[in-house]
């Protein structure tokens, strides 16, 4: 299996920076379209445990979130072959104290790269 090809890893960081772009503008129909559409998939994060898409749409969809800026660091992408990459990351938000991490596995579907599981951390 080849790690880190590098138009697969141009790839999987476009999708990952069109999440990044989706979330701080809260375009949950962007967000929705990057997940994994799937009973399957999985978020685990501050707010406590979503699985399936259904759910975590819903859960995107009830939170009443302007636009917002964090800035990343130490943003990881590791790619296995051609369909298949994790993408691991800091974020710090101005004015507020602690780090952000947040995980996700990425997986190519017929439809594109999808989020399949992702976790989100905080630290104060």
């Amino acid at each position: 299996m080849e790690i880190n090809i590098p138009e697969i890893v141009a790839e999987v960081t476009a999708a990952f920076m069109a999440y990044e772009k989706a979330l701080l503008a809260n375009d949950v129909d962007m967000i929705d379209e990057l997940f994994w559409e799937d009973e399957k998939t999985l978020r685990y994060g501050p707010n406590g445990t979503v699985v399936s898409h259904e759910a975590l749409s819903a859960f995107r969809r009830s939170r009443d979130i302007s636009p917002w800026v964090r800035t990343l660091k130490d943003t990881h992408i590791v790619t296995f072959g051609r369909d298949f990459a994790v993408a691991n990351t800091e974020s710090t938000r101005p004015n507020a104290d602690g780090i952000s991490r947040q995980s996700q596995t990425w997986v190519r579907i017929p439809e594109g790269w999808r989020i399949v599981s992702a976790h989100v951390s905080d630290q104060p």
